[in-house]
């Protein structure tokens, strides 16, 4: 197969799939219909009720669902084959994940802009909400002390034996951290330039580009900041402490909106790849499908249901669902802006994903396999070096793609804490309660946002202090199970008001049913690791979640049948 026929073809699907399928889906849903302001308006608070222009939402939602997991998912399912992971791509991109993202952010915008953990109370019943939120939060948790990790690890130096700092080993790592720094502070200036002098989004959006260029030069050549990866730990926790309580039009808005630059320059490098080498992938290197049971050197993996927990933001995640009833719902100026925020956002999540699959294909022909990060910026970097005249960029374009996919990781860690504290506030929430209704008692303190954020922020970076890999095992099947249960909260909610929802049955049981198989496998692969006597804390931990998450998902799925059994429609 030709990579560029393969793109050609999978971005064809996808187009018609956002015209045909989510347009289908808007009015049978009744998208836009709503005259009425949405919650970006009615509950605008300056902090994160804030209207923004679709390009700036779609910056901040496109940043957040992306960061890594588009490229790291379809890399580590590359052991089935490329055809496998292609259809599940586009099968799942169409009908799983763009509706669930799309559903979560509309039903939320309909919820006062709560997340949803509340769309469940709301129609479902209290102590659904109440499970499903301690659900969420705990996987918050874990993304906070996963990606503060690997933020912390990617900015940290390296040390020689005698305990010095590694200078010559180190200069990339503190590139990276220099530029994050640097691109912080022009995400400050561009929010006040937009927020607070009116200057237009065209100029800010080009002189925000220059900034870009100039501060990636100045990382690149300037980067005096050498700290051991658990002084970074502790940095980056004190920053996203900050950014998680900052009114969004300072920092998450402009950040996210100039961070989209770099994701969209990184989908242009790719396709210009594709495009002028339009290699082909060898079969042998690269086969189309690899079997439905592989041995990957550590132990067999099974396709079903491997694939679908695996590429899981490539085609759906749980976790787009609190991004769209979190931080995004709460900026949605229009209701006729959600169908190409979430469901276009998706769909361009997908075509990252089927350009991944095109840089495998080629990192395999040049023998660049040396993790994730090698593989991708290694296999576009090649392909773009293979078109005539442009060999002399290959370098060049390696360090801009892993300073870019690095970015990511960061983007995605301040969402995550800033979704942790939404989960911990409504955590305390009586059904149809904000926030700003909770006036005294103890509960003030707990919904109080500067408390929610240091409990978030204090339990993530212990984790990732302490070894968040050992339980790391369980984040495949906990964020697919978000994505099952996001779309039984979508769908009955769709029932108890009279629209179709019939389109969510199949994806939601099949999530449920790829969750439940893939817990079941891990719990029975540690509890073999605990048997064999030979294992720490994580066989354990992972048994022990495991199994509380088949009857979470279980006690649920009851909960949803017994409501949509009573629905109008």
């Amino acid at each position: 197969m030709n990579a560029l026929v393969l793109l050609v073809i999978c971005i064809a699907v996808l187009v018609c799939g956002y015209i045909f399928y989510g347009g289908w889906l808007a009015k049978q849903w009744g998208v836009g219909e709503n005259q009425e302001e949405t919650p970006a308006h009615t509950l605008q608070d300056g902090v994160d009720y804030v209207p923004a222009k679709a390009p700036v939402l779609m910056g901040h939602h496109f940043s957040s669902i992306a960061g890594a997991a588009p490229i790291t998912g379809p890399i580590g399912a590359a052991i089935f084959g490329w055809l496998p992971v292609t259809l599940w791509v586009l099968i799942g991109g169409i009908f799983f994940g763009g509706m669930h993202d799309f559903g979560a952010l509309f039903a939320s915008v309909r919820h006062k802009g709560q997340s949803i953990g509340e769309i469940i109370s709301a129609n479902m019943s209290r102590r659904a909400k109440k499970l499903f939120v301690t659900f969420a939060y705990l996987t918050l948790i874990l993304v906070v002390a996963a990606f503060g990790s690997i933020v912390a690890s990617t900015f940290g130096a390296s040390y020689t034996e005698t305990g010095a700092v590694d200078y010559a080993a180190s200069v990339s790592q503190a590139c990276v951290a220099m530029v994050s720094v640097l691109f912080i502070l022009i995400a400050i200036v561009f929010g006040f330039l937009v927020y607070r002098r009116n200057v237009p989004m065209g100029i800010a959006s080009v002189a925000g580009v220059v900034a870009i260029v100039i501060v990636i030069a100045v990382g690149m050549n300037f980067h005096p900041i050498y700290l051991s990866a658990n002084t970074w730990m502790v940095i980056v926790g004190i920053y996203i402490a900050v950014a998680s309580v900052t009114p969004v039009w300072i920092l998450l808005q402009p950040r996210d909106y100039l961070s989209s630059f770099l994701l969209y320059a990184m989908l242009g490098i790719a396709v210009i790849g594709v495009v002028g080498a339009h290699p082909s992938i060898d079969p042998d290197l690269f086969p189309a499908f690899g079997g439905f049971a592989v041995d990957n050197g550590n132990g067999v993996q099974y396709l079903f249901p491997v694939l679908f927990t695996t590429v899981a933001c490539g085609a759906i995640s749980g976790f787009h669902s609190l991004v769209s009833s979190g931080t995004t719902s709460k900026q949605l100026d229009k209701e006729k802006d959600a169908k190409p925020i979430a469901y276009g956002g998706m769909l361009l999540e997908c075509v990252l994903a089927i350009l991944t699959l095109c840089a495998i294909g080629y990192a395999r022909k040049i023998g660049t396999t040396n993790g994730a990060t090698d593989i991708f910026a290694g296999g576009i970097a090649g392909m773009v070096a293979a078109i005539p005249g442009l060999k002399g960029l290959e370098n060049i374009l390696y360090t801009l793609l892993v300073l870019t996919y690095s970015a990511f990781c960061l983007t995605s860690l301040d969402t995550a804490t800033r979704l942790g504290r939404f989960m911990f506030q409504e955590f305390w929430l009586e059904p149809g309660q904000t926030v700003g209704d909770v006036k005294e008692g103890w509960k003030k303190l707990m919904v109080n946002p500067y408390f929610a954020t240091a409990v978030t922020v204090v339990l993530g970076i212990l984790l990732g202090l302490t070894g968040y890999s050992k339980i790391w095992g369980l984040f495949g099947a906990a964020n697919q199970l978000l994505a099952g249960l996001g779309l039984l909260a979508v769908a009955t909610w769709l029932g108890n008001v009279g629209r179709n929802n019939k389109m969510f049955l199949f994806p939601m049981a099949f999530m449920m049913v790829v969750t439940i198989c893939s817990l079941a496998l891990t719990v029975k692969n540690q509890v073999g690791l605990i048997m064999a006597g030979t294992s720490d804390w994580g066989p354990y931990a992972q048994v022990f979640f495991g199994v509380l998450l088949i009857i979470l998902a279980v006690i649920l799925v009851i909960e949803g049948i017994q409501t949509l059994k009573t629905q109008k429609a």
